[in-house]
């Protein structure tokens, strides 16, 4: 930005300036320099005359696309002209085209102001004004503007400004406010004294003028809201929908070609959406692996095309980042929504940001047709989470130190920081593989968890694959898996969440205030004047407060109780008919290859979650009813001629559970028991102690929750606590 500096302009008269050097030193030196300085830029309509007062102008134009700097700075110049004494001449412009609401240390900066050809100089803008104003040899001794708002739109800024301008003893005039002599200052720079009223008006203009703009802000969200609640889209379509345009419906917005659109399916993109959701939740695919299919079939799967312009270029084909646009816009549940995205402001220092999903404004009901449900929506945002940093494929990274990988990796949890471990090989002594879950001070000291977390807990890999075999071997794969869950189910006991004891003593105390209130008007009525109207007057008015304070209290109870009887009905529990569609194999797990095992982790959405104070190791399975056909592929793999100890004894496929009418994911965890001690997690000695056979008798702690939350129930079985959850 090529910015003007301050500079005197030519005077009229050239012995004016030879006379005397106002660089020079001296008082009377500067005045007499600023008095040709004014002579030679007084408008031509003023009479020739002593000039005793040279003035700064000041002006802004807020926006260049709405407004018009080359009529607006001209006439608030004019204004200010107007306003002046005769014997008041400007003699520095500073004007800018920037907001009133930004920042003083970046206003200045912008360069708008050269897009246009103002008929009138200009010397800087506010900052350059203040910067000229702090120097002993500045050519004014007084700024005007229009109005105080002109200078800045928030009351701090604007209050700032005038303060720096009189601490360098310039004064601050304002056309509005009206110009007389004993607000200038005097010839030798004396601040004139401040006169309270004027203040008074000014500090009041300022407040209005701060209050207008946030009143018309929320007059703009507002109408946002509303725009988005009748279901009109702003910005880009997403991709898997198109625009059908309406007429503005005010006149001279549709004169101008204005409209509104709203969202319709796209018959060709709108089933690739559908597919991403499916493949999100149901197979939990990263984005880079949703990409890789997507680009397998350019044809059925057509890339999205960006908007072109600011470094965005159309590739031409479906990268991570345009799967992750796919998966984080909830417009697709059908629902409008607003304010997801915050848009940067460069030249007032706010940077752009994803806003969190509380501050996000749905709409009410959906408006246009979805591609997915709220469900998949929600259920696909933390997969993310839960598989950053974790390769999906079972091959080795690329480091080069790398020998060997882990088959357990990324799904083994940590229970006290919900950290994923890592795998780690010790090579002296036994030699045996490893989970590992450290806490770093440097990173984790302000975490919650961070003071009950051990410095370094280890957990053997080969006791986690056993456990984990042998649950898939008996409760997915095992011919006893419907038994168990239907000993399960029999014995599941209540879960009583407070609700209801909640609500019963709620309506206790509502009763009691009932009574309260009844006894404060029998009183009222029954109360005898005692003759004097103080101590009269003063009883009834305790009266009338106990009562109001009462009311007060049981209005917020039935509000209370009204929120708990309003709540939606816990989600059912899962069909396990979905488990029958899985056929039954005998086979030893152990002997699976690599690939085929993790995929057989990843299609049940496996976690084994340790948790290392009660040594108890809580395995989670989640068997999706979309799902039903990848896990039939690998069931069949597993069933394949190359294993020989693999043995099918049921392969019929039952009805899906959809068309039961049962939920469509069913979960199961099991617990194994807190006696079973796994490792010696203490950091000096690692001692390995070997995981023992489950032991009747209930679990110690407790489980989490199944993922996406749900129902839960729980019920002892064989010394394990079997969990059964619907989700979604």
């Amino acid at each position: 930005m090529d910015r003007r500096s301050p500079r005197p302009r030519q005077p009229v008269d050239d012995a004016l300036v030879t006379a005397v050097d106002p660089f020079d030193g001296g008082h009377e030196d500067v005045l007499s320099y600023l008095h040709g300085v004014a002579v030679a830029n007084q408008p031509g309509d003023v009479e020739t005359g002593p000039v005793m007062v040279p003035v700064a102008f000041a002006a802004r134009v807020s926006d260049k696309d709405n407004q018009d700097p080359t009529l607006s700075i001209p006439r608030q110049l004019a204004r200010c002209r107007e306003a002046l004494p005769p014997y008041c001449v400007i003699v520095a412009f500073f004007w800018d085209v920037e907001s009133g609401r930004t920042n003083l240390e970046l206003r200045g900066h912008s360069d708008a102001h050269e897009m246009f050809n103002v008929p009138v100089p200009r010397d800087g803008g506010v900052t350059d004004l203040l910067e000229e104003a702090r120097h002993p040899n500045r050519r004014f001794v007084a700024v005007v503007c229009e109005s105080v708002d002109r200078l800045a739109r928030v009351t701090y800024f604007g209050t700032k400004i005038e303060y720096e301008l009189e601490q360098s003893g310039v004064a601050l005039l304002a056309a509005d406010e009206g110009i007389t002599a004993d607000a200038l200052p005097s010839a030798s720079g004396v601040m004139a004294r401040k006169r309270a009223t004027p203040i008074l008006t000014r500090r009041v203009k300022q407040a209005i003028a701060e209050w207008y703009v946030l009143d018309m802000l929320e007059k703009a969200w507002g109408g946002l809201m509303e725009h988005t609640e009748q279901g009109f889209n702003i910005g880009k379509p997403p991709y898997g929908y198109q625009v059908v345009v309406e007429k503005h419906p005010v006149p001279a917005k549709a004169a101008l070609g204005k409209v509104k659109r709203r969202l319709v399916r796209d018959p060709l993109r709108g089933p690739v959406v559908t597919r991403i959701y499916t493949w999100r939740v149901s197979e939990q695919l990263s984005y880079d692996e949703i990409a890789d299919r997507l680009n397998l079939d350019p044809d059925q799967y057509p890339p999205p095309e960006p908007i072109l312009g600011r470094g965005r270029r159309a590739v031409g084909a479906w990268t991570k980042g345009s799967v992750r646009d796919v998966l984080c816009n909830p417009k697709y549940t059908g629902y409008m929504v607003y304010n997801r995205r915050k848009n940067p402001r460069r030249d007032r220092g706010v940077a752009g940001k994803v806003n969190a999903p509380s501050e996000w404004i749905w709409s009410s009901k959906p408006t246009h047709e979805p591609l997915t449900t709220k469900t998949q929506f929600q259920a696909g945002t933390p997969i993310g989470k839960s598989k950053k940093g974790s390769r999906t494929s079972d091959q080795p990274n690329n480091h080069p130190a790398t020998t060997r990988t882990y088959r357990l990796r990324s799904h083994v949890i940590c229970e006290l920081c919900g950290r994923r471990l890592y795998g780690k090989t010790r090579r002296v002594s036994s030699g045996y593989s490893y989970y590992a879950c450290e806490a770093v001070p440097a990173h984790h000291a302000g975490k919650d968890w961070f003071a009950t977390h051990p410095k370094s807990l280890w957990v053997r890999e080969d006791k986690l694959l056993e456990l984990v075999r042998r649950f898939f071997s008996r409760r997915i794969f095992g011919p006893e898996r419907e038994a168990l869950l239907v000993a399960s189910r029999a014995e599941e006991p209540v879960v009583e969440d407070g609700t209801a004891a909640r609500a019963t003593a709620l309506r206790s105390k509502i009763r009691d205030l009932e009574r309260q209130q009844a006894n404060v008007v029998k009183e009222l009525r029954e109360y005898r004047p005692t003759g004097d109207e103080d101590i009269d007057q003063q009883w009834r008015g305790q009266l009338r407060d106990s009562f109001a304070e009462i009311a007060a209290q049981r209005k917020s109870l039935e509000a209370q109780l009204s929120g708990l009887t309003t709540r939606p009905e816990a989600p059912t529990l899962g069909d396990p008919r979905l488990l029958d569609r899985l056929p039954i194999i005998e086979t030893d797990l152990g002997r699976l290859p690599e690939d085929v095992e993790r995929e057989l982790f990843d299609g049940f959405q496996l976690q084994v979650r340790y948790h290392q104070p009660t040594r108890r190791v809580t395995l989670r399975v989640t068997i999706d009813g979309e799902a039903i056909p990848r896990l039939t592929a690998t069931s069949r793999t597993i069933m394949s001629p190359t294993d020989a100890h693999a043995t099918p004894t049921n392969t019929e496929r039952p009805p899906t559970a959809k068309a039961v009418g049962g939920p469509r994911v069913f979960s199961l965890a099991v617990s194994a028991p807190g006696a079973n001690n796994i490792c010696d997690t203490s950091p000096a000695a690692r001692r390995v102690i070997s995981l023992g056979r489950p032991s009747a008798g209930r679990v110690r702690g407790a489980v989490p929750p199944p993922p996406h939350g749900g129902g839960t129930a729980w019920a002892p079985v064989r010394g394990q606590a079997v969990l059964l959850g619907a989700v979604g």
